[in-house]
């Protein structure tokens, strides 16, 4: 049986991303990734032929992977619940109780790590952090929407102000945990955002 190809790039991946989360793409080398990862650079340049075609696998990885998270969360918040705004306070509790169990090092968001270096790397490759960014944009402001249908706010704010707002707070919190070293920091961030969203739609 021929050996699967995709645990060892899978390996080679998670050590550059790690490595990128830690010093930036471009603290980032092929030879330290090589070394790392231990393998050799022939099996490095079979995967990846360039150090963009890495960083492009990596954030079309790391951006699937967010895709499903957010789609499993949301579809299990609305599980849960039938009310909107309870779908989208459990939909941030959710995420409350994973950053919450999160220890040293704290992780990063690849998003921001490749934003700081967007200069140097390719238009391509951002266009799919924006995509993503748009992505949370569009589901967020649906569920908003359904619950200013039920919930006005009690202050004049359009629904995509608010889906930015909630993932400014991720960004930010993850962001700030990492510079600041403090992983609670993060989940404690998300609860002040979810608080928000329970002052800004409960009733007079």
């Amino acid at each position: 049986m021929p050996k699967d190809g995709s645990i060892t790039r899978n390996k080679i991946m998670d050590v550059a991303q790690q490595m990128v989360l830690n010093v930036g793409l471009a603290g980032t080398s092929v030879e330290k990734v090589i070394e790392q990862a231990d393998v050799t650079k022939g099996t490095f340049f079979y995967h990846f032929k360039t150090k963009h075609d890495l960083a492009a696998a990596m954030i079309e990885r790391y951006a699937e992977n967010d895709r499903h998270h957010f789609a499993d969360s949301m579809q299990k918040a609305e599980q849960l619940a039938r009310d909107p705004l309870q779908q989208l306070l459990i939909f941030l509790g959710l995420f409350i109780e994973m950053t919450d169990r999160m220890e040293e090092p704290f992780p990063g968001c690849l998003y921001a790590s490749y934003c700081y270096q967007s200069g140097a790397i390719s238009a391509d490759i951002m266009e799919t952090v924006e995509h993503m960014t748009r992505y949370w944009r569009q589901r967020l402001g649906d569920k908003v929407k359904q619950v200013m249908q039920l919930y006005p706010a009690r202050i004049p704010v359009e629904k995509n102000q608010v889906a930015d707002h909630v993932l400014t707070t991720f960004e930010g919190a993850f962001i700030l945990a990492k510079i600041m070293n403090e992983p609670k920091l993060a989940s404690e961030q998300l609860i002040q955002c979810r608080n928000y969203l329970e002052l800004l739609f409960s009733p007079t």
